[in-house]
């Protein structure tokens, strides 16, 4: 699953958990799903950083 499709399943546990209408299990269930889903895109994210900490600190090294 890429990331925008992660964040948008993210995105629809939350609502879903807000609206209050599940029952406690499912809750759990789905609160699981989405601290998978979070630390999977956050792991994303920070790799995204570094790559473009990477690149930008190469064009850095250029201009001197």
């Amino acid at each position: 699953m890429d990331f925008e499709t992660k964040m948008k399943r993210l995105e629809s546990i939350v609502t879903t958990l807000e609206d209050g209408a599940l029952t406690l299990e499912d809750s759990i269930e789905k609160f699981e799903e989405g601290v998978s889903l979070f630390k999977d895109c956050q792991e994303r994210l920070a790799k995204s950083e570094r790559k473009i900490k990477k690149l930008t600190d190469s064009l850095k090294d250029e201009e001197l």
